[in-house]
């Protein structure tokens, strides 16, 4: 019984001790050996990709953000505030929607097929925003230049970017809400497009935060 008594002690004395151990390794000196290789090569990255403007931090590159008017009484979901760049949908379009607020605890697709008729009532409905929202007189938005990341979300739906297509049917509408002339908007929005990886990887985008930055100290006169 002794000697059993012992050998368990022996091993449970072991156990600890590479529990201690590979806790030391794995739970301390690794997390900071990458942290700090991480900050000394990709410290913007590895901070969350921060986007800073008047020297405060807006936002990441990463994540997408709406940009509406203050919620009203008695309103469930706010109005776009038109004088920015609005970004894609975020999980769904109605009211009963999964996330309409890039919230980032309900990431997710919306899972529902390309038949499915709730998802077709939204698309048709936020198709129909579009073109109002973004018609200004003599310039009119044809449905059928309006594009998919228009009215859809992405598959996380926390897309920060949006197509080249999808800001220049924006352009008309927010150089006469910020009294700018569409040539100056124009120019923003080709500032601030981002082309293809390598020249053929993926599609050319627009990321909205920054370009709304843009926007704002244009109007600032920045």
């Amino acid at each position: 019984m002794n000697n059993s008594a012992g050998n368990t002690v022996r091993l449970l004395w072991a156990g600890l001790r590479a529990l201690l151990v590979l806790t030391i390794v794995c739970g301390v000196i690794y997390p900071l050996a990458v942290t700090g290789v991480a900050q000394g090569i990709l410290p913007g990255k590895a901070n969350g990709s921060e986007i800073k403007s008047g020297g405060k931090v807006v936002g990441s590159e990463l994540i997408g953000q709406r940009y509406d008017l203050p919620l009203k009484k008695g309103e469930e979901t706010a109005a776009p505030d038109l004088k920015w760049f609005q970004p894609r949908p975020s999980n769904g379009l109605g009211t009963n929607s999964v996330n309409t607020q890039y919230k980032l605890i309900l990431s997710g697709a919306t899972n529902r097929s390309g038949d499915n008729k709730d998802l077709i009532d939204w698309v048709t409905a936020a198709k129909a925003a579009v073109v109002k929202d973004n018609s200004v007189p003599g310039h009119p938005v044809s449905p059928s230049d309006v594009p998919a990341d228009a009215v859809t979300s992405s598959g996380s739906g926390l897309d920060p970017a949006i197509s080249p297509q999808y800001a220049q049917i924006q352009v008309r509408r927010v150089a006469e809400r910020n009294h700018l002339g569409v040539d100056q908007v124009e120019k923003l929005v080709e500032q601030h497009t981002d082309g293809r990886i390598l020249g053929f990887v993926g599609e050319p985008q627009v990321n909205v935060l920054q370009l709304n930055i843009a926007l704002k100290e244009l109007v600032n006169g920045g």
